[in-house]
């Protein structure tokens, strides 16, 4: 559809102005946009990256995807998987850049997880204010292992269905999980143990989500304070390994990592098993004795992975290029972003902010790209916390984020992920299948945009689901 027929009705100085939102927002990471779809829309490096950058940005990819392998091994650059592990790479989790879904529920129980883990806590805070691990089973479930460990035990996932209606009539249904974990390898849990689902997420654009300056998230917090209703997003403050301080939160489901160095190591100790700088020490038990008794690779030095080449891999990480916008002059779609404001969505999904023109402290080259300052970007988050209400609840607290707490995830690519890992599974543990659903699971202080969807008409709730998919 060409824009005349979009802004059809509007005066031509209103319709100027609107193919000039349009047109902007259509580059989502500014100068790093790439206009791609299909398998590969998540992995290509943000166009304006140096060539000299994109060398790196290539050898960083090599270690995101590639498995490691256990130790002793003759891949001394690749050895020291586990000894406990949840995938053997990066790229098991987030295949192909994109999403991770939970196991296919007609399959059965018999299918494990591999993109969906379990993060296990106590009641109580750590030493830097942070959770408190399980004492036998540690913080995160590993329901894999190396030869000569036994896994941790089994992820066992169930599901209800949750019924009701639009204000039309039109009858829904959603899918409650349920989690238990069996099979336990040294005994029971602890008591009142907390198990939290996170299902990995698109790896798309968070290098600039890391250069939103710290005073704009800040803001989005006062002037939800100050404003009406029940919208009170909170930042989180939480403890960053690499750099030893606390820092407001950016990544992470709870917002519960505040940089990509500190994000990626925590995922390669929990997830592969992998240690390295800031994340030393393998994540053993006292009474996981065959766990600690393993060989550890790099020839048994730590760390395990190198700081260049770790550094590689937070720099890939961060390079990775949003996608342009698609069908963003369609009138349905625009019919959908007037119904997504009305809705109070943009409350939360702050559609647009300018990356830092300079590299902030602890970040630098070793770690990200100038490339990546002084963007317009459209990511549609505030980056803060949110009382998403009892439905969505893990009960389980991180730092400042409670246990019925959610960080407002972006929206940008969102519509891709079929095309990427075909399936559209969203939410914290992938239980919503499409946008119409994630909708739907809204409560606490998004209760208000859910009723609005619910008294919506099924064109109108056609036309919200087709903006997001835009995005």
């Amino acid at each position: 559809m060409g824009a005349a027929a979009a802004f059809v009705g509007l005066p031509p100085a209103a319709i100027a102005t609107a193919e000039a939102e349009v047109s902007e927002e259509e580059r989502t990471g500014g100068a790093a946009t790439v206009h791609a779809t299909g398998r590969n829309a998540f992995s290509f490096p943000a166009a304006n990256l140096p060539d000299a950058e994109r060398t790196r940005f290539v050898i960083g990819n090599s270690f995101f995807r590639r498995n490691w392998v256990q130790a002793p091994a003759s891949t001394k650059a690749r050895d020291g998987l586990g000894p406990l592990f949840n995938a053997r790479s990066c790229g098991g989790c987030h295949v192909q850049d994109g999403r991770g879904q939970p196991p296919d529920f007609t399959r059965g129980l018999s299918e494990q997880p591999v993109a969906l883990l379990m993060r296990l806590s106590v009641p109580g805070q750590g030493p830097h204010g942070g959770p408190v691990d399980e004492p036998t089973y540690g913080g995160q479930f590993q329901n894999f292992a190396v030869q000569g460990v036994p896994p941790e035990g089994r992820v066992d996932i169930r599901h209800t269905t949750v019924r009701g209606r639009f204000a039309d009539g039109t009858p829904y249904e959603l899918l409650k999980p349920e989690y238990r974990l069996s099979r336990l390898a040294h005994g029971p849990l602890a008591k009142g143990t907390m198990l939290g689902p996170r299902i990995a997420p698109q790896v798309i654009g968070v290098g600039l989500l890391e250069l939103i300056p710290v005073a704009e998230i800040e803001r989005n917090a006062r002037e939800q304070a100050a404003a009406p209703g029940p919208i009170k997003g909170r930042v989180n403050r939480v403890w960053d390994a690499p750099s030893q301080q606390v820092l407001i939160g950016r990544f992470g489901w709870k917002a519960n990592a505040a940089t990509l160095a500190h994000q990626t190591g925590a995922a390669f100790r929990d997830d592969i098993g992998i240690t390295s700088a800031a994340f030393p020490e393998e994540g053993c038990t006292p009474a996981q004795k065959a766990c600690a008794a393993a060989p550890r690779g790099a020839q048994g030095k730590a760390p395990e992975i190198d700081d260049k080449t770790f550094r590689d891999v937070v720099f890939y990480q961060a390079t990775v290029a949003p996608p342009a916008r698609r069908d963003a002059r369609d009138a349905q779609v625009l019919k959908g972003q007037q119904l997504f404001r009305q809705a109070q969505c943009a409350t939360c999904h702050r559609p647009s902010y300018t990356t830092a023109g300079e590299l902030f402290p602890p970040l630098s080259e070793q770690v990200t790209s100038r490339a990546l300052t002084g963007q317009a970007i459209h990511p549609y988050t505030d980056l803060l916390l949110h009382d998403m209400g009892e439905g969505l609840a893990d009960g389980r607290p991180d730092f400042l984020a409670g246990g019925r707490d959610w960080k407002t995830p972006p929206l940008w690519g969102i519509g891709l992920i079929p095309e990427v890992n075909g399936h559209q599974r969203l939410l914290h543990d992938g239980r919503a299948r499409g946008v119409l659903e994630a909708i739907l699971w809204h409560d606490g202080e998004a209760r208000d945009a859910r009723e609005a969807v619910l008294r919506m008409d099924k064109a109108e709730r056609e036309a919200l689901v087709r903006f997001v998919n835009s995005l």
